[in-house]
């Protein structure tokens, strides 16, 4: 993602999203359904409005062109969209309303209002003009007629040339205007496009040359929930797929989740990525956007959804929290671990053995200077980081700075301390921080002739 502020044009339907949240202890003397004791009520902008809330939030100047009623809940949009340029239309229909009703993390009923198709709606000169000057335009379509609209298209049509387009398409909306960079249905919406039956990235590829060829864009962007998405394209080449993994979060409330990756590839495209690093980004910040607490991050005072940095995304504290919560052991080990190696495998896999998850302490690059000379370490830290994650006996990685991890294991108190060697658990340097808290130090199996030093020295004679 750009640091830079950038222009964004969103372009869709806007609805009022209304979450009623409460709890339930009773059935009704009338009938046997649950009667809700409410406890907060919050309203926010959807559809469209989502995207431009998520996108002012970020920090970026925002015009969203849409089209509302003339009532009530059109008033209480505009109240809801500060920082956002509103160019709106009339939309001929009452603004529609959808309102959740929850229990504690369960859904009870959703009630709809206002929800009928309407008519394709008129497009002003203002809402075509608004489009001039975008370093983006992301048009969330949500099948109420705007996206369909000929003058619409048309200006949508010649954006193309200039400006990248992310096209959010809603079965019951119009097609993607020809040349559209990226278009991100779900893989539920690609089934309906396409017709295609089967599931995962083999459907996933299948549907997205499909619609590539059906809609003549630039790619398509399945996306497949916590597993990330399917990138396809046309290239000079030929055909191309590209899977992108989602980096693991805890699941929570999906709602806005498919709007926070178009508007996380809008920004990549914007900022000068190409397509398939756009798209990367885009679930990245998906991903983000659920960890942090998914439209609750949204609320005013909520800080915005932290945008995940591949490899790093996992957050020991609430790994540890979790663990100890459900009466498990924490087990903790450090190193530098600049090329790994079997060794290194093994060493970890044994500690991971010892209790219920495993936080790797890693040396920070300035930690790793200090201890071995100004030419280690081999590999960066976030690529150190991005490979211990992937082995499936680490659970989460601290990096700290100082030539010890004392501070970091003070932070989340291991209860136990494991380290490959040939020396006992006493002469261990980490000895005296685990016993402040009762924690143990252990030794697992140690496998000589394996070190990163003799490794890097046999790649220098290879090269």
């Amino acid at each position: 993602m750009t640091d830079r502020q950038l222009r964004i044009v969103v372009v869709g339907d806007t609805l009022l999203d209304v979450d009623v949240s409460g709890t339930s202890d009773r059935l009704s003397p009338d009938a046997p359904v649950p009667v809700v004791d409410v406890r907060s009520d919050q309203r926010r902008a959807g559809g469209a409005g989502l995207v431009a809330t998520m996108l002012a939030k970020d920090g970026h100047d925002v015009t969203l062109v849409t089209v509302l009623g003339d009532d009530r809940p059109a008033d209480q949009l505009r109240t809801l969209l500060p920082g956002v340029r509103i160019v709106d239309g009339p939309s001929g229909a009452p603004t529609p309303v959808k309102t959740r009703v929850r229990v504690g993390e369960h859904a009870l009923v959703r009630i709809d209002e206002g929800c009928d198709t309407p008519p394709v709606p008129a497009v002003t000169p203002a809402m075509r003009e608004a489009l001039d000057g975008a370093d983006a335009v992301i048009v969330a379509d949500y099948g109420r007629g705007l996206a369909a609209a000929e003058d619409m298209r048309v200006a949508l049509a010649a954006a193309v040339a200039t400006t990248p387009v992310v096209w959010d398409p809603h079965p019951k909306g119009a097609a993607p205007v020809p040349g559209t960079t990226v278009a991100t249905p779900n893989a539920s919406e690609a089934h309906r496009f396409t017709g295609l039956s089967g599931s995962g990235v083999a459907f996933a590829t299948d549907a997205a040359a499909d619609l590539v060829a059906r809609w003549d864009v630039q790619a398509v962007a399945v996306t497949m929930g916590d597993r990330g998405a399917l990138v396809g394209r046309c290239t000079e080449r030929g055909a191309d797929s590209r899977f992108v993994p989602a980096p693991s979060v805890t699941a929570g409330d999906p709602c806005g989740a498919g709007d926070r990756l178009a508007a996380g590839v809008a920004v990549a495209l914007a900022g000068g990525a190409e397509i398939a690093d756009a798209v990367t980004a885009g679930v990245a910040d998906a991903s983000a956007y659920l960890a942090a607490g998914g439209v609750a991050s949204l609320v005013d005072g909520a800080p915005p959804a932290p945008i995940a940095v591949p490899g790093a995304d996992r957050d020991a504290l609430r790994v540890v929290h979790e663990v100890r919560a459900s009466g498990g052991v924490v087990v903790a080990t450090g190193g530098c671990f600049d090329l790994l190696h079997a060794g290194h495998a093994r060493t970890l896999s044994a500690a991971r053995a010892l209790g219920d998850c495993l936080v790797v302490c890693l040396n920070s690059d300035d930690s790793v200077r200090g201890l071995k000379g100004p030419d280690r370490p081999i590999m960066g830290q976030d690529d150190r980081v991005e490979l211990l994650l992937a082995l499936d006996c680490v659970d989460a990685v601290v990096v700290f700075d100082e030539s010890t991890p004392d501070e970091a294991l003070r932070r989340f108190r291991p209860d136990v301390w494991a380290k490959g060697g040939d020396y006992t658990a006493d002469e261990l340097p980490e000895s005296a921080t685990l016993a402040e808290w009762g924690g143990r130090v252990v030794t697992v199996p140690f496998h000589p002739g394996r070190s990163t030093t003799r490794l890097a020295a046999a790649i220098e004679r290879v090269g």
